[in-house]
């Protein structure tokens, strides 16, 4: 059987992996500076940290899944991939309109927020205009 390769998908769940440790990472510096190890212990920093990681890990599944599933259907095509670098900006961008630098923030949670939108329509026009155009999976049954 021959694989299926997903570039777009592939190299956007690789950034988001990096961007998930980074968070990680960010987070722990915050923890063993103020000696939090459960919790927040009342800081606000790393309640800030802890919910940028959070945010990311709440978002970053559904767009990995839409860019994933859209490039299945219609294959690897310019447009998706400036989507994908647009959704790893955001998120890098979002958690350092966390730690102050508020335009980070908006900027990146509006980018989200247009890349889930768009994202989402699109796939759900997929099978509308697609005219017949397209093949479906059948399940064949074997014998034995």
């Amino acid at each position: 059987m021959d694989a299926i390769i997903l570039p777009v998908a592939l190299a956007t769940t690789a950034a988001c992996a990096l961007i998930n440790l980074w968070l990680a990472f960010r987070v722990g510096i915050v923890r063993r500076s103020e000696k939090v190890s459960i919790g927040d212990g009342g800081s606000p920093k790393l309640t800030a940290r802890m919910r940028a990681q959070l945010n990311f890990a709440e978002y970053a599944p559904i767009v990995l899944i839409l860019i994933a599933l859209i490039e299945l259907a219609v294959g690897t095509v310019d447009w998706l991939w400036a989507v994908a670098v647009v959704f790893v900006v955001a998120r890098i961008l979002h958690p350092f309109g966390m730690d102050g630098w508020r335009p980070g923030r908006a900027i990146g949670i509006i980018l989200t927020f247009l890349v889930i939108a768009g994202l989402a329509l699109y796939a759900a026009s997929i099978p509308f205009l697609s005219f017949g155009e397209t093949e479906t999976i059948e399940m064949i049954q074997t014998a034995g």
